[in-house]
C-alpha cells in the first residue's frame, strides 16, 4: 500500500462518519479514528500475519447523555493517578504481557516489582526487548493491552512506589 493510497482511505473514513477504521493486511496495521474536530491515523509495520487481510469498521455511535459522563470520569482519574509513577515505553514495536502464549505474564496488577524486573516484552522488527522497571513499588494499572501496538513514550503500566 503506498502513501496515495493511504491518503484516499483517510479522506474516505473521514467523509463516511465511521469514529474508526482498522485494517490489517499481511505487513502492515492502519488505523484512523476519526471525532468532531480531528483525524488520527496510526501507521505500523507488521510482521507477516496469518490468514487473510482483515477489515474491521465500527459503525459511529451517536453521542449520548452518557458521553459528559464519561469524559468527567477520566479528569477524576488523574489526579488519582498523579500519586503513581508512569512506566513508559522506551520504543516503538508490539506490547506483549508474556514471553511466550503459554507462560505467565510478567507482571500483574498487585504485583511488586523492583528495580530491573522485566515487566513486558516489546516487538520491534521481529526483535524481543525486554522491558526492564526503572522503579520499584506495586503495579497498580495495565494501561495496554496485550498484543497491541504502542509508540514511544507511549505509558504501559502505573506503578505505586509507596
Amino acid at each position: 500500500m503506498d502513501i496515495k493510497e493511504i491518503q484516499n482511505l483517510i479522506k474516505f473514513v473521514a467523509k463516511s462518519g465511521a469514529s474508526e477504521v482498522k485494517l490489517e493486511m499481511e505487513d502492515i496495521k492502519i488505523t484512523i479514528k476519526t471525532g468532531p474536530s480531528k483525524t488520527e491515523t496510526t501507521i505500523v509495520q507488521a510482521s507477516p500475519m496469518v490468514g487473510m487481510p482483515q477489515m474491521q469498521v465500527p459503525v459511529a455511535v451517536p453521542a449520548t447523555a452518557e458521553a459528559p459522563a464519561a469524559s468527567a470520569t477520566p479528569a477524576a482519574n488523574e489526579d488519582d493517578d498523579s500519586k503513581y509513577i508512569t512506566v513508559k515505553s522506551p520504543i516503538i514495536g508490539t506490547f506483549y504481557r508474556k514471553p511466550s502464549p503459554d507462560k505467565p505474564n510478567f507482571a500483574e496488577v498487585g504485583q511488586s516489582i523492583s528495580v530491573g524486573d522485566t515487566v513486558c516484552v516489546i516487538e520491534a522488527m521481529k526483535l524481543f526487548n525486554e522491558i526492564e522497571s526503572e522503579v520499584a513499588g506495586t503495579i497498580v494499572k495495565v494501561l495496554v493491552d496485550d498484543s497491541s501496538p504502542v509508540e514511544f513514550d507511549q505509558p504501559l503500566f502505573l506503578v505505586d512506589p509507596s
